[in-house]
């Protein structure tokens, strides 16, 4: 992998638009443009994997015949990668769990320390209050983020590096 150092390449909105545009002037720039994006999700896949590992390990109250709750909040966690429009970037997301017992916030209801308040089932004039596992998605990546940064920093400047060499 090339060496971002030598580079003095950053993450930030403004060299992702650069990049962006030096791919949209290249021959093939929309295949390298999905590469780039393919080779950022890859470096952030690993994480995906330990938010999801992280969920599942959360407690279960009591047996329900709807939807798996960890399992549907599981299945919406991935990477996300946008090298173009107005606030490009790479970021891990927990993305809503539409359709799921009305509880579309699941990810971060589950996340939050005050929980949320729910009808109990049967009796929809009794409310109670749960929580999920705190903070399970933000401690799924403590002492992380500099690895992910780094390995999204190496994907940009391998295609960085690729576009300079035709240019030689």
């Amino acid at each position: 992998m090339a060496s971002t150092a030598s580079l003095n390449l950053e993450l930030t909105p403004q060299n992702l638009r650069a990049i962006s545009n030096a791919l949209k002037a290249e021959e093939d720039g929309k295949e390298l443009r999905k590469e780039l994006t393919k080779n950022m999700r890859e470096a952030l896949k690993p994480g995906a994997a330990q938010a999801k590992s992280s969920i599942m390990s959360m407690a279960s109250t009591t047996p329900h015949d709807g939807p798996a709750l960890k399992t549907a909040i599981a299945r919406k966690i991935r990477p996300e990668v946008r090298i173009t429009g107005k606030f490009p970037g790479a970021k891990i997301k927990a993305f809503k769990t539409k359709n799921l017992r009305g509880f579309p916030n699941a990810p971060k209801r589950t996340n939050r320390a005050g929980g949320w308040r729910h009808p109990v089932f049967g009796n929809r004039a009794v409310w109670v209050q749960q929580t999920g596992k705190v903070k399970w998605f933000d401690r799924a990546f403590e002492g992380q983020q500099n690895h992910y940064t780094r390995q999204v920093q190496f994907a940009l400047a391998d295609m960085v590096n690729r576009i300079a060499s035709r240019s030689n």
